[in-house]
């Protein structure tokens, strides 16, 4: 946490299915009844009769598309691994089913990119070779220690949708808070790019709150478009600003030696970051 320059990596999170499908019956609704009786007679599983019921669905067609979309993006961004994050050791079905179709479509479909864990110790001693993205999986609970602990050790994450959730907001802690934090939606045809974190209404006006994450969603907008020199203009002016310790409010409490300003000042001295630098 003392360290935010440790953590550098994207996280892909599936958007589509997992509870977020909002397959849901409330404790003694028809619904949760009837699921509940078919649990009881068809799969022979006890449920106490006073439970909300959700439905976790977790497709091989969803999973796939997410580690596809991870893995070409470590690809075209040069990064040095994907992570398959689950919690496959209890969700076996689920979870456990997530890692198998990262591993096969990583092997399928970029075998001659791509090396898994067990192949990079058994073949190079653990030593990946160059040009070649490493595969490997966490279990969910342990990925969040070890993005405390070795977060120099994972580049691009890919996980289910609360899993990524969770895993999110975390790494967001580690590097400042939500304020620095940019997020995308990707689809097959097209894509929306906005801040982590939510409209947060009660600092409406106040000319108050970090534009940093809006920054970077747009730097992300950018490089999705293919943009690629005014997003790395736009980004690199933003990370000079910051390292000048000009910073707003949730920064400063942060930065011991920093400088307070608002919204529209730290907006404005972006620009002249972006006028300054050389073309």
């Amino acid at each position: 946490v003392t360290h935010p320059e440790r953590l550098d990596g994207v996280i892909f999170r599936e958007g589509t299915e997992d509870v977020y499908a909002g397959i849901e019956g409330e404790e003694g609704s028809p619904e949760a009844i009837r699921m509940i009786e078919i649990l009881e007679k068809e799969f022979r599983t006890q449920v106490r009769p006073d439970s909300g019921i959700g439905v976790k669905p977790i497709s091989e067609t969803g999973s796939k598309r997410l580690v596809r979309k991870a893995i070409r993006y470590a690809i075209r961004n040069r990064r040095r691994s994907v992570t398959l994050v689950h919690k496959g050791n209890v969700m076996k079905y689920t979870e456990g089913a997530f890692r198998a179709w990262g591993y096969e479509v990583a092997q399928d479909e970029f075998g001659d990119r791509t090396i898994p864990w067990e192949d990079a110790v058994r073949k190079y001693d653990g030593k990946v070779p160059a040009d070649t993205i490493l595969i490997k999986d966490v279990i969910a609970d342990n990925m969040f220690q070890q993005l405390l602990l070795r977060p120099e050790e994972y580049d691009v994450l890919a996980t289910t949708n609360l899993n990524g959730d969770y895993l999110s907001d975390a790494a967001a802690a580690q590097i400042g808070g939500l304020g620095v934090a940019a997020g995308g939606n990707m689809g097959d045809a097209h894509a929306v790019f906005e801040p982590v974190h939510g409209s947060a209404p009660k600092y409406a006006g106040m000319d108050k709150v970090n534009p940093t994450a809006e920054m970077l969603a747009g730097v992300m907008m950018l490089e999705y478009l293919g943009w690629q020199d005014a997003a790395v203009r736009l980004r690199d002016a933003v990370r000079k600003v910051v390292a000048s310790k000009v910073v707003t409010y949730d920064l400063a409490r942060q930065m011991p030696g920093s400088k307070e300003v608002s919204t529209s000042v730290f907006a404005q001295a972006v620009v002249e970051a972006i006028h300054g630098a050389p073309r």
